[in-house]
């Protein structure tokens, strides 16, 4: 009998037919399957289909039919699968698929590649958790592999630790957020600059100008680290720039090398009506360029210091520095009138970690490991545009997003 004859009876209790259809896919199956068991007025409960390598497994959770036209049913069904070519499998229960269990999340695995052994693993700590693996579906193929499962049973926060410590061991990287609408609605992402949004440190392009790149150098790495306070190795840095002409503001412009996927990234966000913004240690000399050349939003930096066409060897205005970028995070949303859970910071140094902890999710992007243990998540592959998978964005979104252009990394 039809479910919708039963309303007096428990939807657990209805009895259900899970019909699995497996063979080469091609137009009409999905619809001469449910063409076929239309005659036998059967409700639909769920659907699932998969198709791999042109391999489809299609499954039909249906109400049963009268007992009378149950033998009648299955004849049918198997005799229209043969004509095609297919095999069909149909097995008798009750009600629906079990409730998922509390605690959902999205675990985003990138390898390049990823491997069954990694993959192994990951599923495995996923049970140890006491976690579930609901679904699993394929993100991107390149330029990493990128595979999301869907996962239930258990909270966000400790299967993200175990996962951060499992990733580490095994060379992949993982990025656990919890599932629910705040995932689509983040709708403000906000980078650093030096060695996130670019390949270089500003500071050194113009140091190499000046004749001091390694004594900037050693500074920068410590202060990234975490060793050093940033305001004053800022101003010990900048320091040594004194004298240089301000023309070579220019040829620094000319010399700073976008990170690989960085104007996707961006060129993908912005058309699904994100607002992008960077906030830099660096100087406004820089950013004010890359957002009128990437069509950002926001921008915020130190500013260089330059009186009669040279640099005095010092910043001007309020220094941004760790806290400073957290402040600007929230300014940015404020602004953009976007709640702070709905935000995405990303960057690489610990000067910001107060960003990445002020974010609705904070991404580190081939960080210092203080930073990688201190974030929501961790992603250190070389293409900014990965962060896009942790969004639960496909690789053939972006892709039909552009239209057929050619993606530039």
């Amino acid at each position: 009998m039809s479910a919708s004859q039963t309303s007096d009876v428990s939807p657990s209790d209805v009895p259900t037919l899970l019909v699995k259809i497996f063979g080469k896919d091609r137009p009409g199956i999905t619809a001469g399957l449910f063409d076929t068991l239309a005659a036998y007025s059967v409700d639909v409960v769920d659907i699932e289909q998969v198709v791999s390598r042109g391999r489809l497994v299609l499954c039909a959770l249906v109400t049963e039919p009268t007992v009378a036209s149950q033998g009648e049913l299955r004849a049918t069904v198997h005799s229209w699968a043969e004509s095609l070519k297919l095999q069909a499998e149909i097995i008798s229960g009750t009600g629906d698929n079990r409730p998922r269990g509390e605690g959902r999340s999205h675990v985003t695995v990138l390898g390049n590649p990823l491997t069954a052994e990694q993959t192994a693993a990951i599923a495995a700590r996923i049970a140890e958790a006491g976690g579930n693996i609901d679904r699993v579906f394929r993100l991107a193929k390149y330029p990493v592999t990128a595979v999301e499962f869907a996962v239930s049973g258990c909270e966000t926060e400790p299967l993200r630790t175990a996962l951060a410590v499992e990733a580490h061991t095994i060379g992949v990287d993982v990025a656990v957020v919890s599932a629910g609408l705040h995932r689509r609605a983040q709708r403000l992402v906000v980078m650093d600059v030096d060695s996130t949004l670019i390949q270089d440190e500003v500071i050194e392009l113009f140091a190499a100008h000046a004749g001091c790149e390694d004594k900037v150098a050693e500074v920068t790495e410590a202060a990234m680290r975490g060793e050093l306070d940033f305001e004053q190795s800022l101003h010990a840095r900048v320091a040594l720039l004194a004298g240089l002409d301000a023309s070579v503001v220019d040829k620094v412009r000319a010399e700073v090398r976008l990170t690989p996927g960085a104007r996707t990234l961006i060129r993908t966000l912005k058309r699904l009506g994100y607002q992008v913004g960077v906030v830099s240690g660096g100087f406004t000399q820089v950013t004010d360029d890359l957002k009128e050349r990437l069509g950002l939003d926001f921008a915020s930096a130190n500013t260089l210091e330059i009186v009669d066409g040279k640099l005095t060897g010092r910043v001007t205005g309020e220094i941004v520095d760790r806290a400073g970028k957290a402040r600007l995070l929230r300014r940015f949303a404020s602004e953009a009138g976007v709640p702070l859970a709905q935000t995405v910071a990303i960057g690489d140094g610990a000067n910001d970690l107060d960003m990445l902890n002020a974010a609705g999710l904070g991404v580190a992007f081939n960080a210092k490991p203080v930073v990688r243990k201190a974030a929501d998540t961790a992603v250190n592959v070389p293409f900014l545009d990965t962060v896009l998978y942790l969004l639960g964005i496909t690789r053939e979104e972006v892709e039909a997003a552009d239209g057929g252009e050619e993606l530039l990394h």
